[in-house]
């Protein structure tokens, strides 16, 4: 048996997913935060979701129980009940990343949360580990 180092290196290439490849990583978009009297409005909030590939439904409630406050999701929108700074959601955004959005194994942002009965794990397309997640 003997091999030749270039065809097995391409051959090991071949075998690695497309998503690990990639060079660009997770990058948050600009927080556009408006205090209007007692309420705070994240105006991206649709943006950011998509950024993170999350349900901002999911991500909203991350949000008013870390804030412990009400909040409420209308076209593409984030309504606080309060007034909170920018640096205090892109610091719990980071956190929910971390949570919720990389992965625990290889530290990659392309994940995907996945309920199965009353568990929820993140599966990571990169390595393909699961890894269970606490539940919101």
């Amino acid at each position: 048996m003997d091999y030749n180092y270039d065809e097995l290196l391409k051959r090991a290439r071949a075998e690695i997913p497309e998503v690990t490849l990639k060079k660009e990583r997770l990058e948050m978009p600009r927080l556009f935060v408006t205090m209007v009297g007692m309420r705070t409005t994240i105006s991206n909030f649709k943006e950011v979701a998509e950024t993170l590939d999350r349900d901002p439904q999911h991500i909203l409630k991350f949000l008013t129980r870390e804030m412990a406050t009400a909040a409420t999701y209308h076209d593409g929108r984030a309504i606080f009940q309060g007034k909170f700074p920018r640096d205090t959601f892109e610091r719990l955004l980071q956190r929910y990343m971390e949570g919720f959005v990389t992965c625990p194994v290889c530290k990659r942002p392309d994940t995907k949360l996945l309920k199965e009965k009353r568990l929820s794990f993140i599966v990571c397309n990169a390595c393909g580990a699961k890894s269970s997640v606490k539940q919101l």
